[in-house]
């Protein structure tokens, strides 16, 4: 497919399900108007464009009857096509001091890192324990200290997997786990 972009193009992130449509170009960058309606601008690089209705059906061979021409097909919520049927919401866990020591008396930092750390350890495998598939660890942004001390204290885990947390539910300061069933013994 040729990735040469022009104004009103459908397109669609490589690395992330975040579509849209290109609004501006420049040398260095393109911006598209997700679906969600924020402007984003990125590298051209990192986008593919997404082929229009007409070809869409075209390439998957199959048309709706019920519509009349022009009528686009109705989508579903991209976040309720993801969530399974029955899947439960994420255990989450906030590693803040202030949730962690609530009377404030935090103690200096060393020891507040190794309470955080304790506690998602702790968390983790209450998680293993019950079954619980999906956790997400709110670290917060700071210095990324106890984030990197909460990605080495996940890799020790080969089983699970985990990445940044969505940022429009819980904020930049994220991570979200994920535990598949041959985890649990």
């Amino acid at each position: 497919m040729n990735n040469t972009f022009q104004i009103g193009d459908r397109v669609q992130l490589l690395d992330e399900p975040l579509e849209g449509k290109v609004i501006a170009i420049d040398d260095t960058s393109i911006t598209f108007l997700s679906s969600d309606g924020f402007e984003l601008e990125v590298a051209s690089a990192d986008l593919i464009r997404l082929p229009d209705n007409a070809a869409r059906e075209h390439l998957s061979g199959t048309v709706n009857p019920s519509l009349k021409e022009g009528d686009s097909p109705k989508r579903k919520n991209p976040t309720q096509s993801r969530k399974k049927k029955g899947q439960d919401p994420p255990v989450v866990v906030d590693l803040h001091a202030e949730k962690l020591f609530p009377q404030k008396n935090f103690p200096d930092a060393y020891e507040l890192l190794d309470r955080q750390i304790e506690e998602a350890r702790r968390m983790l495998e209450f998680a293993l324990r019950k079954r619980i598939q999906h956790l997400v660890f709110i670290h917060g942004v700071g210095t990324g200290v106890l984030k990197s001390e909460l990605e080495t204290l996940l890799r020790r885990y080969p089983e699970i997997s985990f990445n940044q947390a969505d940022y429009r539910t819980f904020g930049q300061g994220a991570l979200e786990v994920f535990i598949p069933q041959s985890a649990f013994s």
